[in-house]
């Protein structure tokens, strides 16, 4: 059976660059949409699935920061990676700060761009595979997220689904920080200021509901979000 091709939305307005990129990457075997500024790229994002996205930073349009807060909106793990003219570190801070997974600085070689790519592949690849666990034991507690319980000595709690996907996405981050924003939008949507207080609600219910194991424990981290420690 042939290997599905990996699928990657380009945004570059430098027609030169952009028909390089594209050629390059269809040679190494990808599938690959070429938009030539970034409102042409979210309305190829909107129309199907891509496993990687490409942008400038400087586009017409719609620049490729605002065209990756688009994006995360719609779906908040795609992988996103940044080319830019600028080398200024204030740059790289907001690129950063947007859940850019790699930023690269014209002019970068074509190898080291297929690199790069690679590597997040194999690192995004590796997250799907652990987001499919649905069972765990945290502590002296056996989680079934499927099921919506939460057991100890064969009490039961039921979770509701809020209670559940959060528990989820600690128990998976267990002993390391569960970004917030990234929690909010994968659970409600959205990273607003009412949502993020319903958040901290649902964490203290969570918090109420471990207490029966006196070696867990979940933390604030002050600018970051949780953690869900085992000690």
């Amino acid at each position: 059976m042939e290997k599905e091709a990996i699928k990657l939305l380009v945004a570059e307005d430098d027609h030169n660059l952009g028909d390089l990129l594209n050629e390059y990457l269809q040679a190494k075997g990808f599938e690959t949409n070429l938009t030539r500024n970034g409102k042409q790229a979210l309305e190829a994002f909107r129309g199907e699935h891509f496993d990687l996205c490409v942008f400038d930073v400087m586009m017409p349009e719609k620049d490729g920061f605002t065209l990756a807060k688009d994006v995360r909106k719609i779906n908040p793990e795609v992988p996103i990676v940044f080319l830019t003219a600028k080398a200024m570190k204030e740059d790289k801070i907001e690129g950063f700060k947007l859940g850019a997974d790699d930023y690269l600085t014209k002019p970068f070689s074509m190898e080291e761009l297929l690199l790069r790519l690679q590597a997040i592949l194999r690192r995004t690849k590796k997250e799907r595979d652990v987001q499919k666990q649905e069972q765990f034991e945290i502590g002296d507690f056996t989680f079934d997220s499927k099921l919506q319980e939460l057991t100890l000595n064969g009490s039961i709690q039921k979770l509701t689904s809020k209670e559940n996907d959060l528990l989820r996405l600690l128990s998976l981050h267990l002993n390391d920080v569960l970004d917030r924003s990234y929690a909010l939008n994968r659970i409600w949507g959205d990273d607003s200021y009412f949502n993020s207080r319903s958040m901290d609600v649902y964490i203290t219910k969570l918090r109420k509901y471990l207490r029966g194991d006196e070696k867990l424990e979940i933390v604030n981290v002050h600018g970051k979000g949780f953690k869900l420690l085992v000690k």
